[in-house]
């Protein structure tokens, strides 16, 4: 099979004369050409229309007025095109070809199409090819060679730099506007609770983390933080805070970016396999996204904004790649930074620049050569430097809740662990369900038309809610750093209210306080963190997918490591009281620090991120960076394999995954197995009852032939045959090339009218002597498109689409053509074969 592929990879790639035109407007949109040019679903096959209002996301967004470059039917294509025109010398009579003359908009895509893989690394292989020839003959050119070399480190430079310093901003602001729901600094307005009490001389607070400088909004306003009153009035600016900062979330991005809603990251994963979202990347959702983040993040919503963070870095990348031509006109060479940018969103969000780049080669990135390998561990490098500079947190961290384990484990802590897993794989399995259920039902009810409403009541909701309780009034990162904490003698936190023991208020082994029992403290907290579990597995569920900026990494955390701190509790108080039992004898004395429940909320943490998202090898290096424990990673890998074993029983899709199977993008799963015997000849079209296939004769048919032949079809692209008797197979051209440069074509050349011969040939045929002149269009048609038989295994076919990221194949008989297989065709058989709604595949 792999002969195969190489085969056809090497046919197509030996086709030097194909058409390279530069992508001179890579923002156009769709229905911009003129009145005749239906826009073209990317389904050959496919009667209905892509509706102007498109639902990405859950959000209803209306793609008529979008952030991108002009359209191609706009006075600034036009005048490119009479520019071009007088440059190239074209004067009245002359032919025009594509070939020879690249027109501008030939060679780029509509907005929801797929792009062709193959044709854009053709044309980055031709133009390095060019740019290396010319090398040779000048020094100018050999520098330029050099320059075009050293583009990509610069851009890779210039991304983690740019992604670096918003992730410091966003984390400043997040942390600022937080503790402002619950007070204000008085030493200046502008310091959040942690910075505010730097200022202080005191060394010790009556209260644990309360100085002086810090007051409550009861204190400011009726003078005193006791009593029924104090309690009201911080309850009430909790709340108002709250939904002040969910209303200007959801209100910005209503208004300015409807694409800054939501995580990103299963757009993202569907951009990079080649789906094309206008404006997803563009500036606008940029600055709403990073504005809007700060503000759901501090909303204390469910939700967090490591996900979010990834949506951020590619902004920044696709925004910065308009400043160097090879990543501006190629639309695969832009997908290989898009790629390194999930990297760097990573490694700002967690300070794990080595997880951030396994997490896009393992979870996100569809396309990931060695290349991309070097450049986004480069980029992720510069990303951390540069947020490790700013010291967002004031700890000389890169992230909120690192910490150090000093006790190790031990080989019978593995069972808890691995329950922790099975716990981990069974909440993410859960969780994706019903998440899913809420949005289709937020979808498909009136509960969609109201997000505004959705997101004040929900905020409203768990702002009630979260306020009674210590640990979900918190936000979501002070959480787990809370869970994670191991518990030294001067620590203040409930979770340490341990009983003191003469026999055991020393230290124990591994520089660690030895295992005590609990106290009233503890018991309360862990009362507190049980309602927590119970409040956070639900909310999260209503949360994730509302039209603000929401990640899932915080929330999966915090509900792992609320689970695996009760269980790592309970163990301590089970060795305490059982040391001389057949479990601990042996390697628990008494007066020993024996269990750590702070690493049991670290695995819990990794197994329920890993249930959620099925991320393995990514997740166990995240959180190894994050803890800076080699000791500790079997421990998470046992967790984090059990975790995913288990949620794969249930179902193997992650949480983003089905989020884009819920969305309906064309997006062909590389670990989803197809194994249905079906043929080609079972899946193309045209099938018996659909009409005869639309094709375009090399020569004979004129411009008024093709016109109608276009205006009458949605497809958006047409094979061209020798003739439409034999049928024997020419190349392919699409419908978005064919109608510019006929258009050009009439701007151009002159004689150009309905009557004039339409040629794909090399050589044109003479024509009569009253007969307007041809319109040569060689140069724009693939005359090397990807073939298979009909008898060819579907399977074969699928691996095909996947590893070489085709838009369509050509199906032949005895090099005779029978139709055609598109990616939504195959997407709709593999729906139709896991007895799913075919028709749920919107786009292509």
């Amino acid at each position: 099979m792999f002969r195969f592929l190489a085969g056809l990879y090497r046919k197509y790639a030996a086709d030097g004369d194909r058409v390279c035109a530069g992508m001179e407007n890579p923002g156009y949109r769709s229905g911009s050409v003129d009145s005749l040019r239906h826009r073209p679903s990317d389904v050959v096959f496919e009667d209905d229309d892509d509706d102007e209002m498109v639902d990405i996301a859950g959000a209803t967004l209306d793609f008529s007025n979008t952030d991108d470059d002009p359209p191609l039917g706009s006075a600034d294509f036009v005048e490119r095109g009479s520019r071009a025109g007088s440059m190239s010398g074209a004067g009245p009579g002359r032919l025009v070809d594509p070939l020879e003359d690249p027109l501008p908009g030939v060679g780029t895509y509509e907005d929801f199409n797929t792009i062709d893989w193959v044709r854009e690394k053709s044309k980055d292989r031709d133009r390095h090819r060019e740019i290396a020839n010319k090398s040779r003959q000048s020094t100018v050119a050999l520098l330029h060679s050099v320059s075009d070399a050293f583009s990509g480190w610069l851009l890779m430079l210039l991304v983690g730099l740019m992604s670096g310093a918003l992730a410091g901003g966003i984390d400043i602001a997040a942390h600022w506007l937080t503790d402002m729901k619950e007070g204000l600094c008085l030493v200046g307005f502008w310091f959040n609770h942690e910075h505010c009490c730097w200022t202080s001389n005191e060394t010790t607070f009556q209260e644990r983390d309360r100085c002086p400088q810090w007051q409550s909004w009861a204190e400011i306003m009726t003078g005193t933080s006791e009593g029924a009153l104090a309690y009201f009035v911080n309850y009430l600016m909790f709340l108002v805070w709250a939904l002040l900062f969910a209303l200007l979330a959801v209100t910005l991005v209503r208004a300015f970016a409807p694409y800054a809603c939501g995580s990103g990251i299963p757009e993202i994963k569907t951009i990079l396999s080649g789906f094309i979202i206008r404006g997803y990347l563009g500036k606008w959702t940029l600055i709403i996204k990073t504005i809007t983040l700060v503000l759901a993040v501090s909303s204390g919503l469910s939700l967090g904004k490591e996900g979010p963070l990834v949506h951020v870095a590619c902004c920044c990348a696709n925004i910065l790649c308009h400043l160097f031509t090879k990543y501006r006109k190629n639309e695969a060479k832009r997908r290989e930074v898009l790629s390194a940018a999930a990297a760097v969103g990573v490694s700002v969000a967690f300070g794990a620049p080595i997880g951030g780049v396994l997490f896009s080669l393992e979870e996100v990135s569809y396309y990931f050569p060695l290349k991309t390998l070097w450049r986004s561990f480069f980029a992720a490098l510069v990303a951390a430097f540069t947020l490790r500079s700013i010291n967002p947190f004031g700890n000389s961290r890169l992230v909120l809740f690192y910490v150090e384990f000093h006790a190790p484990w031990h080989l019978v802590e593995l069972g808890p662990f691995i329950l922790l897993g099975i716990f981990g794989g069974l909440w993410g399995a859960l969780f994706i369900r019903a998440n899913i259920a809420w949005c289709r039902i937020r979808k498909s009810t009136r509960l969609g038309h109201y997000p505004v409403m959705e997101v004040l009541v929900v905020t409203a909701l768990t702002g009630m809610l979260a306020y009674p309780n210590s640990y979900t009034r918190m936000g979501g990162a002070e959480l787990i750093s809370e869970l994670f904490n191991d518990c030294s003698l001067l620590d203040s936190s409930q979770l340490c209210g341990y009983k003191q023991s003469n026999s055991t208020s020393g230290a124990g082994v591994g520089n660690g306080l030895a295992d005590r029992p609990a106290g009233v403290g503890l018991y309360a907290a862990l009362w507190q963190l049980a309602l927590a579990l119970v409040f956070k597995m639900m909310i999260t569920v209503i949360t994730f997918g509302m039209k603000v900026p929401s990640g899932l990494f915080i929330p999966s955390m915090a509900v792992g490591a609320i689970a695996g701190r009760l269980l790592g509790v309970g163990m301590e108080q089970l060795a305490y009281y059982n040391h001389d039992s057949a479990i601990f004898r042996g390697w628990c004395s008494p007066g020993a620090d024996c269990i750590t429940p702070g690493l049991y909320a670290m695995v819990g943490a990794a197994a329920c991120l890993g249930g959620v998202t099925r991320m393995t090898v990514s997740l166990v290096v995240i959180m190894f960076e994050l803890t800076g424990g080699l000791e500790y990673i079997v421990p998470l890998m046992a967790a984090t394999m059990t975790s995913k074993w288990v949620a794969d029983a249930f179902g193997r899709e992650g949480i983003y995954e089905a989020h884009i199977r819920l969305n309906g993008y064309p997006f062909l799963e590389p670990k989803e197995e197809f194994q249905h015997s079906s043929l080609t000849a079972d899946v193309m079209r045209p099938r018996r009852s659909d009409p005869p296939l639309a094709v375009l004769t090399q020569e004979g048919m004129t411009v008024e032939e093709v016109e109608a032949l276009v205006e009458s079809t949605h497809y958006s692209g047409f094979p061209v045959v020798v003739s439409q008797d034999s049928h024997r197979l020419v190349g392919f051209v699409l419908r978005r090339d064919l109608l510019i440069s006929i258009d050009n074509a009439r701007k151009r050349q002159e004689g150009v009218v309905g009557a004039s011969q339409v040629v794909f040939t090399e050589h044109s045929p003479a024509p009569a002597d009253d007969a307007p002149p041809p319109l040569r269009l060689r140069g724009i048609v693939d005359l090397s498109p990807f073939t298979v038989t009909d008898h060819t295994p579907m399977d074969i076919t699928v691996d095909i689409f996947r590893k070489l990221g085709l838009r369509q194949c050509l199906v032949t008989h005895n090099g005779k053509l029978l139709g055609i297989i598109t990616k939504k065709d195959i997407l709709k058989h593999m729906a139709q074969i896991a007895n799913r709604d075919p028709d749920s595949i919107l786009f292509n």
